[in-house]
C-alpha cells in the first residue's frame, strides 16, 4: 500500500475529500478505511477559519496534511486534516471509517460490538481509536498515523456526493462524500446530489 505524503493535502480541498474516500488510516494500531467525509474551504461560512486565525483554529491555517482536532460541543473530538496551501484554511473531516484492524480495542473503547457502530460518526470515530486533543497539530503522514492509498476494489469505489450533515451555515454545500452502499457511514448517503 502506497503511503499518502503532504503532496497529497496541498491542493483543493474538495478532491482531496474525495479522494480520501476509500484510503485506510490507523493510529496506534487501531483504523480502517475511510467511507465518509465533508470539506471545507477557506471562503465556506461553516469553516472554523472563516473569520479568520485564532488560538483554538491556528493549526487549520498551518501546513498541508496536519491533523486539525477539536472538541466539539463539549462531547466529541473531530479528527480533519489540513488541505492546501499553508495559510488558506481548508480542512477535510474524516466522518467515517469501515474498521478493518485493531478492533478489539475499539469495541473496548466504544463499549459496542457492533462493527458498523464503532466508527460511524466522526466523534465515534475518534473514541474508537482513542485519540483527543493531544494529536492537534501533528502530521497525518508520520506516526502515531498511517494513512495510506486506496488499493484493490476501494481504488474504483464509487462516491455519492450530498449535502453536509450537523452545520447551521451553508448547508445546501454539496461537499459530503460516502462511499456508496456502505454500511457504515454516520448516516445515509441521500438524498444524492451528484455522483463523482
Amino acid at each position: 500500500m502506497t503511503a499518502l505524503g503532504p503532496e497529497f493535502f496541498d491542493r483543493s480541498v474538495h478532491e482531496v475529500a474525495r479522494e480520501l474516500i476509500g484510503c485506510t488510516l490507523r493510529y496506534e494500531g487501531s483504523g480502517g478505511v475511510i467511507v465518509e467525509t465533508e470539506s471545507y474551504d477557506s471562503d465556506d461560512p461553516a469553516c472554523h477559519g472563516y473569520n479568520g486565525p485564532t488560538t483554538r483554529n491556528a493549526v487549520l491555517f498551518g501546513l498541508p496534511g496536519l491533523a486539525y482536532v477539536y472538541f466539539s460541543y463539549g462531547v466529541h473530538y473531530l479528527l480533519n486534516a489540513v488541505c492546501e496551501p499553508e495559510g488558506r484554511a481548508a480542512a477535510v473531516l474524516i466522518r467515517a471509517l469501515e474498521p478493518t484492524v485493531g478492533t478489539d480495542a475499539m469495541i473496548a473503547r466504544r463499549r459496542r460490538s457492533d462493527r458498523r457502530e464503532l466508527c460511524s460518526g466522526p466523534g465515534k470515530l475518534t473514541q474508537a481509536l482513542g485519540m483527543g486533543l493531544g494529536v492537534n497539530g501533528l502530521s497525518l503522514t508520520e506516526p502515531p498515523f498511517e494513512l495510506r492509498a486506496a488499493e484493490g476494489a476501494w481504488q474504483d469505489v464509487e462516491v455519492v456526493v450530498g449535502p453536509r450533515i450537523g452545520i447551521s451555515r451553508a448547508v445546501d454545500y454539496p461537499w459530503r462524500f460516502c462511499a456508496a452502499d456502505s454500511e457504515y457511514l454516520s448516516r445515509p448517503a441521500g438524498p444524492v446530489r451528484a455522483t463523482v
